[in-house]
């Protein structure tokens, strides 16, 4: 990168192109901060070099769009996807995939705010598109299915979610066959739903099923298959089968080091899972052990302020105040 500015320029496309490269490298690392740095510096170059509309400024906000998310900052999220999805409506039409994509990330956004009802608007449109364009039976079609699931699974309205889990999950089969990762995606989600509702035999079968399904198609420390194991054990969680969880979590923790390494949010989001299961067999001092870690890295990957830092923080604190450790609970609490 360092090597096309001086030979190139700062605004040079391919100087462009390599700061994105960068900044791709960072993201894989979750160090997010200074993928966004590279990524501002990208996007804004295009804008006074292409002009705002034009289709790789674009394709840069909306590289940002995923940093930002990434980091829980949807407000800012949603500031560019709003002006990506418009552009796109009038450059390309309502029907164009690339504006059907643009509309489903919108929708993602407003859900992760649990803002659902927005969320369910834009869902509802992007599928009745693409049924329309594509058929009832595309993937496009079968992912956008999902997530209006998804959507009706954060209101509460299981038997919603259900009912398009199941469309999405027997059509999968019939489109990518048994073993397909879309398949297998489309049954976690029913098993998910399934967990939800209580329904721990149905859920830890098809978790089960989905377990095995992808150690055996993708390799036993696939990021798809670490997720299913990581699901099944927070179903075992919900019944109290403690040992059978912790097992699995253990697992899961140790693969995503060998994996993604330390930092990465999916290692975290493991070592967090494990250290739930402790807190819930009151094992204090592996919890606070795990959830000082976890915020150790938190604080120097994402920042201070950033919502999974401040969330690993109220974790540790109300460790220490179910050991009676007042002080250390309000230092971190203030």
């Amino acid at each position: 990168m360092e090597t096309h500015k001086k030979v190139l320029g700062a605004e040079q496309p391919h100087t462009l192109v390599s700061m994105g490269n960068l900044a791709s490298t960072y993201k894989r690392q979750g160090r997010w901060n200074e993928a966004e740095a590279l990524e501002v510096q990208v996007m804004e170059t295009r804008k006074k070099v292409l002009g705002a509309e034009h289709p790789d400024t674009l394709t840069s906000m909306c590289n940002l769009v995923v940093t930002l998310g990434k980091q829980g900052r949807w407000r800012e999220a949603e500031a560019l996807e709003v002006p990506l999805k418009e552009a796109h409506l009038r450059i390309l039409g309502p029907e164009h995939p690339d504006t059907l994509t643009f509309m489903a990330n919108l929708a993602c956004t407003f859900a992760s705010q649990c803002r659902w009802n927005e969320a369910k608007e834009l869902e509802m449109q992007v599928i009745g598109t693409h049924k329309k364009v594509l058929g009832a039976e595309h993937p496009s079609t079968l992912t956008s299915m999902n997530n209006l699931a998804l959507t009706f699974g954060g209101q509460g309205r299981w038997d919603k979610a259900e009912e398009l889990q199941m469309q999405v999950m027997e059509a999968s089969k019939r489109v990518f066959g048994a073993d397909h990762p879309d398949t297998l995606t489309s049954m976690a989600n029913l098993a998910w739903t399934y967990k939800n509702q209580g329904r721990w035999d149905e859920a830890e079968g098809l978790g089960m099923q989905v377990m095995e399904t992808c150690k055996r198609v993708l390799g036993a420390e696939h990021p798809a298959t670490l997720m299913s194991m990581n699901n099944l054990a927070l179903t075992f969680g919900g019944q109290g089968r403690w040992d059978k969880a912790e097992g699995l979590q253990m697992q899961v923790m140790e693969a995503s080091k060998r994996v993604f390494g330390t930092d990465h949010p999916d290692t975290l989001t493991s070592i967090a899972n494990l250290a739930l299961t402790y807190w819930n067999q009151g094992r204090w001092k592996e919890v606070e052990e795990l959830q000082a870690k976890e915020l150790g890295i938190c604080s120097r990957v994402l920042g201070e302020e950033h919502p999974d830092t401040l969330s690993s923080m109220a974790n540790l604190a109300s460790t220490y105040r179910n050991q009676g450790r007042w002080k250390e609970a309000e230092e971190l609490e203030v």
